[in-house]
């Protein structure tokens, strides 16, 4: 029974975010089947990551601002990235700013799913040690996200320098707020929740105004709004 709530308590806090991030699209929800297929995407990202994290440990040795910076936060978000762009970019689905979000978070969620997954089982880890896993890696793997996801949409819908600006922001911005967390959580072992709370308060009041904005960007709120005005 407790390995089952455990188990849940692993699995819950992802689901529940992607539901949240799912709901946010306010003008032209994306179909299930393709959120779920994205999220299974970062399910099978979790291995090649480890294994390529892995190399990078013995190649650069036990260094906590290496592991943090590269070889955590630079590696896991060179790949959702990598996958996000090489994959769903060009998909007929990303139809609006919002789009990349909601599949950045759908990405990150099912790696930090499975990473969750696999710290409950490798620590023994109790519902409340998963609980403020919830609140802060997992939490912090969707703002990440957000913040690659909204340059991503904005980089779709623009021309010439700007989506070279953009895309390279949805890839250096998530993996510098990343290194950061990394480098506060490895090197700060005292004094980390003085740091790490205002950080991930700021990374969520970012977060609901990139959604707004990006919802707002929308080609569909224009055809929302002429059916109300039929209605």
């Amino acid at each position: 029974m407790l390995l089952f709530s455990v188990l849940a308590a692993a699995v819950a806090p992802g689901l529940a975010l992607l539901t949240y991030f799912y709901l946010k699209d306010r003008y032209d929800s994306e179909p299930l089947h393709m959120v779920f297929r994205v999220f299974l995407m970062g399910i099978l990202m979790v291995l090649p990551v480890m294994i390529i994290q892995r190399g990078m440990m013995i190649w650069l040795g036990d260094n906590p601002y290496v592991e943090a910076i590269l070889i955590s936060g630079g590696v896991e978000e060179f790949v959702k990235w990598f996958v996000i762009y090489h994959i769903i970019y060009n998909h007929t689905e990303f139809d609006e700013p919002y789009d990349g979000i909601l599949y950045s978070v759908a990405v990150s969620l099912g790696f930090a799913t499975v990473e969750n997954v696999l710290y409950a089982f490798a620590g023994n880890a109790s519902v409340s040690a998963m609980f403020i896993r919830a609140l802060l890696p997992v939490s912090g793997h969707a703002m990440f996200a957000v913040i690659m996801g909204y340059y991503l949409g904005r980089a779709k819908f623009s021309d010439g320098k700007k989506k070279r600006w953009f895309l390279m922001l949805s890839l250096v911005l998530p993996f510098f707020w990343h290194a950061l967390y990394d480098v506060i959580m490895n090197t700060m072992v005292n004094h980390w929740l003085w740091f790490i709370a205002p950080l991930m308060a700021g990374l969520w009041y970012g977060a609901m105004g990139k959604i707004t904005r990006a919802n707002n960007r929308s080609p569909f709120r224009f055809v929302k709004r002429e059916e109300e005005i039929k209605l």
